[in-house]
């Protein structure tokens, strides 16, 4: 099992690099003013993190989620302004109760030339639903125990939930759809690719680079996107740039088109007039190890640790000056539920108490990991955070990981006791499975969060129609925030910058948005 952190951000997660990325808002400066659209060329996008396996279903980190984008269609989209369902795969749509019926267009074809049927959509379904695969999705995109039925002679799919889905459609739209390839040969869509996207997977030189031809005919993407449409490029190279200052001066010095950067360099590059899009995402979120054995298995001890922290402070280093206080779980436009106000439930800042708690735990060290991909402000920040501790008594070893080193420690090994990990999506059911249920390697719970104040309003709110609920998801996060369970500290407009090309990152870069730029 993975997640996603923001640029975790994956998905950021997306949005991060870990973070689940799911469909957002995004904005930039006036793209007309650098340039006159040109068409065809090569479009060069850094990465934080080498996205690993290939296989759009097998992880959420958000370096995966990025690339998915590129050679994957999901069954519907979500208008970035209105929040509203659009057509994608899907021509129309019905939800009735638990009963969600999809009509497919006619024309969609995968890269290898062969039809998406009904059929095909239902064998994702079932891939993605039966947990021995241990898709991330099952319960974050897909709701646990929904099956599919196919109808290839009407051109429908219905898909029978186990229970009421407030928010089914937004999760439909961030899971990718695998064509029969990929479907019949999961082990090849490690290194290729097999969907019905704008691009196609032409190499892939894992830690280097992975490169993209554009798709001649595809007239299906968001709000009936073509690749007919001038401006699009013909090939699109992702380049892993782990450093954030060197993905800054390629951007700089036009070796690179795009690149999401953050803290000090993304001021120098504001500064340099770069063209940015902007989404909001949590930029940082606390999370305690809480399987047996570990000190912060202890409610006690998890307070303690978050009241030795001053969190504005941290808030301010990791975010360079730019970061704001959290507001719910779900960050990512458009919202489904706004409104939240988590910063008034944090735990004070007590170091007094702090230090008094954690005398129980006298002589343990303790292991922090964080994600590379926040660069020097990420770093100093973590650093800021071990000096905090070590005031309240508590030895706290840091170790900072890429986006899938991070991964393999939060679902593989468990070899951690504290870990900032932004999760990013923009409904309150998609991030449920991280905050209860079943923990790794059974379930994506990889923090073994259990609050019974938690599961009572998301059960609650389980039962209401969309933002009817919205009130119990929010009281549902409050009730984890105060005690500690999970402690997000920051928000930011987190920025991908853009030098000869104009783009949109609603939660990820959309690339039929592409335009190449003359100048």
């Amino acid at each position: 099992m993975k997640l996603t952190t923001i640029r975790f951000a994956g998905s950021a997660a997306l949005c991060a690099s870990l973070a689940l990325a799911g469909c957002g808002g995004g904005s930039g400066s006036d793209p007309e003013s650098q340039g006159q659209v040109v068409d065809g060329g090569t479009f060069t996008l850094a990465l934080g993190s080498d996205p690993g396996n290939l296989d759009p279903q097998s992880s959420a980190a958000t370096a995966l989620f990025t690339v998915t984008q590129l050679a994957y269609d999901t069954l519907v989209g979500v208008d970035t302004a209105s929040g509203e369902i659009r057509p994608q795969l899907a021509e129309k749509w019905s939800v009735a109760g638990t009963t969600v019926k999809f009509t497919l267009r006619k024309d969609v074809t995968c890269a290898d030339g062969t039809a998406l049927t009904p059929k095909v959509v239902a064998d994702n379904v079932a891939y993605v639903g039966d947990p021995k695969n241990k898709s991330p999705f099952l319960g974050t995109f897909l709701p646990a125990g929904a099956k599919a039925a196919a109808d290839d002679a009407a051109g429908e799919v219905t898909l029978t939930l186990a229970a009421p889905a407030p928010f089914v459609l937004n999760g439909l739209a961030s899971l990718p759809i695998v064509c029969p390839g990929g479907l019949s040969d999961r082990k090849g869509l490690a290194k290729a690719t097999a969907g019905t996207g704008p691009y196609k997977l032409t190499e892939a030189v894992p830690g280097d680079h992975y490169s993209y031809a554009i798709r001649e005919g595809y007239t299906w993407g968001p709000n009936g996107a073509s690749t007919a449409t001038p401006g699009m490029p013909d090939t699109v190279v992702v380049k892993i740039v782990e450093n954030p200052s060197t993905a800054a001066n390629l951007l700089l010095s036009r070796e690179l088109n795009a690149a999401q950067v953050t803290g000090p360099d993304a001021q120098r590059l504001d500064k340099a007039g770069l063209f940015a899009a902007r989404t909001t995402g949590i930029l940082g979120e606390q999370w305690y190890n809480q399987a047996k054995g570990h000190a912060t298995s202890d409610p006690a001890v998890r307070l303690a640790l978050t009241q030795a922290l001053d969190l504005g402070q941290l808030r301010t280093v990791l975010g360079a000056g730019q970061a704001t206080p959290p507001t719910t779980l779900t960050v990512l436009e458009p919202l489904a539920c706004p409104g939240g106000k988590l910063a008034d439930a944090l735990p004070a800042h007590d170091p007094a108490a702090a230090t008094e708690a954690l005398k129980k735990i006298a002589g343990k060290t303790l292991t922090f990991a964080y994600p590379t991909t926040g660069g020097s402000a990420a770093t100093a920040a973590a650093e800021l955070a071990v000096q905090q501790w070590k005031a309240a008594g508590i030895t706290v070893t840091p170790k900072a990981q890429g986006g899938d080193a991070l991964n393999q420690t939060l679902f593989g090994t468990g070899d951690w006791d504290i870990a900032w990990a932004p999760v990013n999506v923009n409904s309150p059911d998609q991030v449920v499975p991280f905050l209860s249920g079943p923990g790794v390697p059974d379930g994506t719970n990889f923090a073994g969060i259990h609050n019974a104040d938690y599961d009572a309003s998301v059960k609650k709110a389980s039962g209401m129609a969309g933002a009817a609920g919205c009130a119990d998801w929010l009281a549902a996060e409050t009730a984890l925030v105060k005690a500690a369970d999970v402690v997000p500290f920051a928000n930011q407009q987190i920025a991908t910058y853009g030098v000869k090309a104009r783009f949109e990152t609603p939660g990820q870069l959309i690339p039929t948005s592409i335009r190449m730029l003359d100048r």
